[in-house]
């Protein structure tokens, strides 16, 4: 497989595990089995936004760039792909742990949802002889 294909389907990996970070507690609420996926990607997501630390992926990506011959770029991957997309330009380290710490609250008010869901939830469904 080419070197410059995998360097965009690893763009799009990561797309989507943002996209995953930030909704995933939206999913959790239909389907709350994915708990046990969105939690440590979660984590995860907010330790590198609020850290500011590089995604393993990034360099990867930057390695598979270079071994198809094109010009990598510098800084991270959320500089090169979702700045110019999402966030204004001129972005502040101030500003982007505001949005990590945002992302933690709309996704605790989901957790959240779906554990008061789960305590009036009664044990036996005595309607269905469960």
């Amino acid at each position: 497989m080419p070197y410059a294909l995998l360097a965009d389907l690893l763009v799009l990996l990561h797309l989507t595990f943002i996209a995953f970070v930030v909704a995933g507690g939206l999913l959790v609420l239909r389907m709350p089995w994915l708990v046990w996926v969105h939690l440590p990607c979660l984590a995860w997501g907010s330790y590198v936004i609020l850290t500011g630390a590089i995604c393993p992926l990034t360099p990867l990506e930057l390695e598979f760039r270079l071994a198809a011959g094109q010009l990598p770029y510098s800084g991270t991957f959320i500089a090169q792909y979702i700045e110019p997309i999402v966030y204004p330009p001129g972005l502040t380290r101030g500003q982007q742990v505001t949005i990590g710490l945002v992302l933690l609250v709309l996704n605790a008010g989901a957790y959240l949802r779906l554990a008061m869901r789960a305590r009036h939830k009664p044990l036996v469904d005595l309607t269905h002889g469960r």
